[in-house]
């Protein structure tokens, strides 16, 4: 058996962004031995590239927002299929965490008074995006990472996990390796936080970074973990689609947020005609009643008149701009024009500085002078590993997930801004969780040496295979099916379709091999990702292929209508075996008093 170094932990944490470093904070806070593994450096998470915002109800800008409307926008954004403890203790604490985050150094844009700023985002009430220009991930990333260093949490930097080990049915440690030279290392933990991101790469066009291969949720799933809700993948509507290199990459939701404008190639400002009629009367009708609304927005002054109808919820918005292209309306590269350039050049370097270098770098377009081409790019999936809201522990003992890689918290479709507030909030809590486990279970983590020799013949075994099958292209087949079958819009042919080359890629990729050393050999490190985006994949085909009906991210060319019925039960996904199974289980039953909130109350006059 080759040679590997051995660490051992009260709490390993798997994963370094906004998540991760929380749990990794928290649980050390708590007097406990605490490793933290990263795929990348420490500071690059994929947590920095989130600009326009965190979600809390401060109540700075609008005084009438609190953690009631918070956690009803929430849930009617998700579409009631959110785990209604988890958006309760999410709307209640995010300000508390916040407010810690200012504490702890992170530096907030500010209104005239002193207080943090917020701006509007689509599918928020009031004014809840606590802000710093559009960098937001970043500070909090530096903020996060000062703090937990200072802490003195180890940190293994480029390493890669492969497998989670077991003693019995509880989680007893992790097997990996460190990308730079193929070393393997065997970490021994009582408890394992998996804060590991999506699975943006599983499709051609993503603003999510390289990282982002479902390592978490394939981790969790051979762990035997259920994966709840993975149909609901969300297509952020703005991503860059000019030049080719850079198509997909993030244009944040501030950019509208801001006052932003959508408007086809013939110049239509196209969303008016998009809004569902359940909230249409939440936005404005006309672009004069939208100007009101942006013109008291920069002034920063309140006004009666609604929002823009560029604020509607990602899905609706992603779909719109998808129907437009479709129709021929569409801007030269296949995407829509997104304008900012209507206000004062200073305030939009100075509001959206980020934005404003990315696309003169990236795509040599001044956006203070002239709009922007952009297009729905997958940005987020609302499923991942079922966790319980108070601690964010799996049905594994042992096993917490918080972030991305957690199911639950956002239903059927986030809104945004609320994947940062869920970093914090449910990243303290499982930190805790993983903490108080681990001093329960004072047994040193037992773990078998054959657990460790299979997890080194997996990693072995593409060098000896020889006229194997080439990573990059079976990576290829796999975007071509995702994209082809399982995307924005789904039908039950396609997705039978797409399982059945799926199931033959799973078999393909058994198979693949690799030439050269383990130094710097990116084609070995394909080999095992591609294992994780292979069951990510399928996953998510076979939960859209049990969906018959059209909710929140996940739309349905032949349901069409979303069925009350099926708003009562998640998808489950859990391994069998060699199989992968499917069931219904309940949604958590939302208690009375909670029911109450959405109910609309008349008018005292009335």
């Amino acid at each position: 058996m080759a040679n590997y170094e051995v660490h051992e932990y009260d709490v390993l944490v798997v994963g370094a962004g906004g998540a991760g470093l929380r749990a990794a904070i928290e649980a050390s806070s708590m007097g406990v031995t605490v490793g933290l593994v990263c795929k990348s450096l420490l500071g690059k998470a994929h947590t920095v590239m989130a600009e326009g915002g965190v979600a809390a109800a401060l109540a700075n800008v609008d005084e009438q927002d609190g953690w009631e409307t918070h956690f009803c926008d929430t849930m009617n954004g998700g579409k009631m299929m959110n785990n209604w403890r988890m958006a309760q203790l999410h709307a209640q604490e995010a300000p508390d965490r916040v407010r810690e985050l200012e504490r702890w150094g992170a530096v907030f844009d500010r209104t005239k008074d002193g207080k943090i700023l917020q701006r509007a985002f689509g599918g928020h009430k009031w004014k809840r995006l606590c802000h710093v220009g559009d960098r937001t991930g970043l500070e909090m990333i530096r903020t996060l990472q000062d703090r937990g260093v200072h802490q003195g949490i180890t940190v293994y930097m480029e390493c890669a996990i492969t497998r989670l080990l077991k003693d019995g049915n509880k989680v007893s440690g992790a097997f990996g390796y460190f990308r730079e030279d193929g070393r393997y290392v065997l970490f021994k933990a009582k408890a394992i936080v998996l804060a590991t991101g999506g699975v943006g790469k599983s499709f051609p066009v993503t603003s999510n970074s390289w990282e982002y291969t479902g390592d978490g949720h394939a981790l969790a799933y051979d762990a035997g973990a259920q994966l709840i809700d993975m149909e609901f993948v969300q297509f952020h509507p703005t991503g860059m689609v000019w030049p080719p290199g850079v198509r997909g990459i993030l244009v944040t939701e501030g950019v509208r947020g801001e006052g932003g404008i959508l408007r086809n190639s013939k110049g239509e400002r196209f969303m008016f005609k998009y809004l569902p009629e359940a909230t249409r009367n939440d936005y404005a009708e006309t672009e004069e009643e939208a100007k009101i609304w942006v013109d008291a927005a920069i002034r920063g002054e309140k006004t009666q008149a609604r929002r823009p109808p560029e604020l509607s919820t990602r899905d609706n918005v992603a779909r719109s701009i998808y129907l437009e292209v479709k129709a021929g309306r569409g801007s030269p590269h296949g995407g829509v024009f997104l304008d900012i350039s209507y206000q004062d050049p200073d305030r939009v370097k100075k509001k959206l500085p980020s934005m404003y270098h990315q696309f003169k770098e990236l795509a040599d377009v001044d956006i203070t002078q002239q709009p922007m081409e952009v297009g729905p790019t997958m940005h987020y999936i609302m499923g991942g590993v079922r966790v319980d809201a108070d601690t964010a522990e799996s049905q594994v003992p042992g096993l917490f997930a918080a972030g991305e890689v957690s199911g639950g918290m956002h239903g059927g479709n986030r809104l945004g801004g609320n994947s940062l507030s869920d970093l914090i909030v449910f990243g303290r809590r499982a930190g805790a969780g993983a903490a108080e486990y681990a001093k329960k279970h004072t047994a040193a983590p037992s773990i078998v040496d054959d657990q460790i020799k299979a997890a080194i013949d997996e990693m072995e075994a593409p060098f000896n295979r020889k006229d194997g099958k080439n990573p990059y292209e079976l990576q290829r087949k796999m975007h071509e099916i995702m994209s082809t079958y399982v995307g924005i819009f789904r039908e039950e042919n396609d997705l039978k379709k797409g399982i059945s080359l799926l199931e033959a890629l799973k078999e393909e990729i058994k198979q693949v091999s690799i030439s050269g050393t383990k130094t710097y050999n990116p084609g070995w490190h394909m080999c095992r990702d591609l294992r994780n985006m292979i069951i990510c994949s399928e996953a998510i085909a076979r939960s859209a292929l049990s969906r018959t009906e059209s909710r929140g991210a996940h739309s349905r060319l032949d349901y069409t209508e979303t069925d009350p019925e099926q708003q009562k039960s998640n998808t489950a996904i859990f391994q069998d075996g060699d199989s992968m199974k499917l069931e219904k289980t309940p949604t958590p039953v939302m208690p009375e008093e909670l029911k109450k909130l959405f109910v609309k109350k008349e008018p005292a006059n009335a």
